[in-house]
């Protein structure tokens, strides 16, 4: 069985339960969730916004089709509840309003990336798709940014979808990874869905299917006059340049994929360029990450463009982000009552948010997290509303605007948060109001607890 995109069992069952619990219930509140990154990994200065895209399909398309609800009936755990509630999930959609950062916007720990307003059922079952794509996509765009940034204007070509935790994670990876700066994909998928740049060498094995090399890279070249990229590096890679250089051989570009990157690089480059082939360039692959890119170009290696693989389709230092969503407030009747989480090391602040950034002299000075009722006329409000009554207010960007927009927020940022190895935090502090009303609530709940005990 194929599994819709849009399907509302991709989901924890604890959503369903709880769904369940509220129906019968007859509890129905409208809820506000807020999705966040708790901290920034020890490797990153600043995260990139993304997914924003999928998970707007996802709330459009949400649906329980019959033989998803059949299925639940069948479940022990459901077994006492009324057919009432399978009727209720059969009209099952997302009528609820959602306001988000854009993508491509730089983000900070504690700060919303997305907000979710609904009848609290809809708003419950859809945390976990919201949660794994935002998450997923938002660590992979930071990784790509590091990786393009580390490239220093030479272009980086997303290498990883065979090394990605399942195919869709690397279709995901490869739309993520150009929006955070890369130049394209290796995913003839994400090529066609998202228009990304798609770009292709060849495989050892293509040169090991001929008895010899040189023939390999002749009718590959043949084949592929104005695109051909030849993988030196199978036998030995000077003596494979030597043998392009006397065959009269004019690639595009050779890749080297292992070995000594630096030296071999130099001294491919002196042969090419003394033979006159000084527009062929020399592209770099094999356990490639920012680190390595910068280590490489420090040392003068003589590369032109990377592709990177493992490192960035499951940003291997970095692979998880602690993304939560935590419900905020619920209104009834007219009424709001606020919510937030008291337990040591895993405060949370009630009430909707508005993220609200300083700049000066174009550069970005800090960031306040504020009720949304406040308001601070000299910054920039990060949120914006992006879905009303479970429909889209505006087509998405093109993925080519996202990507220079996000080149342009990231260039604003102190100079600090974009080294990679982090530098003086980026300041982001939470305003007086919205600290004033976590400790009302907390006060609240003390008293409340003491007139309970």
């Amino acid at each position: 069985m194929s599994w819709p995109l849009h399907s509302a069992l991709l989901t924890d069952l604890y959503e369903i339960t709880m769904a369940a619990a509220y129906f019968e219930s007859d509890f129905q509140p409208t809820a506000s969730f807020e999705l966040f990154v708790r901290s920034l990994p020890p490797e990153r200065s600043f995260l990139l916004a993304a997914g924003l895209e999928q998970a707007l399909d996802y709330l459009e398309g949400i649906r329980f089709q019959p033989e998803e609800i059949e299925y639940l009936r069948r479940q022990p755990v459901l077994a006492n509840f009324d057919k009432a509630f399978f009727e209720y999930l059969r009209d099952f959609r997302f009528t609820g309003e959602v306001w988000a950062l854009p993508e491509g916007t730089p983000v900070f720990g504690e700060e919303p990336l997305l907000r979710v307003t609904a009848p609290i059922i809809e708003a419950q079952i859809v945390e976990t798709f919201l949660l794994s794509n935002l998450t997923f996509q938002t660590m992979i765009a930071s990784k790509g940014a590091r990786v393009a940034a580390a490239a220093a204007g030479r272009p980086v070509i997303d290498f990883g979808t065979r090394r990605a935790h399942g195919p869709e994670a690397g279709f995901l990876a490869a739309r993520a990874s150009f929006l955070g700066g890369c130049t394209g994909t290796s995913n003839v998928a994400a090529g066609m869905r998202f228009g990304v740049p798609i770009f292709g060498t060849l495989a050892h094995s293509y040169v090991m299917a001929y008895d010899d090399e040189l023939e390999a890279f002749r009718r590959f070249e043949e084949l592929f006059p104005e695109h051909a990229v030849l993988l030196v590096d199978t036998y030995d890679t000077l003596a494979a340049v030597d043998k392009i250089i006397h065959s009269g051989l004019r690639p595009k570009s050779i890749r080297i994929d292992s070995g000594d990157l630096c030296t071999l690089s130099q001294e491919a480059r002196r042969r090419l360029d003394a033979a006159g082939l000084n527009q062929t360039r020399i592209f770099a692959s094999g356990d490639l990450n920012e680190f390595v890119i910068t280590d490489l170009l420090a040392r003068d290696a003589k590369l032109d463009a990377f592709g990177v693989g493992t490192a960035l389709a499951t940003s291997k230092d970095a692979p998880s982000l602690s993304g939560v969503y935590k419900l905020v407030d619920l209104v009834s009747g007219g009424t709001t009552s606020y919510r937030a989480k008291f337990s040591e090391e895993k405060v949370t602040y009630p009430g909707r948010k508005q993220v609200f950034r300083f700049q000066t002299a174009g550069t970005y000075t800090g960031d306040v997290i504020a009720r949304d009722c406040e308001a601070y006329p000299e910054a920039w409000p990060l949120l914006a509303p992006v879905m009303r009554e479970g429909r889209r207010l505006a087509p998405s960007p093109d993925l080519r605007q996202i990507q220079e927009y996000a080149r342009q927020e990231v260039a604003k940022l102190p100079e600090p948060c974009r080294q990679l190895r982090p530098g003086e935090p980026y300041a982001v502090r939470f305003s007086r109001q919205l600290q004033s009303l976590l400790e009302e609530l907390r006060e609240r709940d003390t008293m409340v607890s003491k007139r309970s005990g």
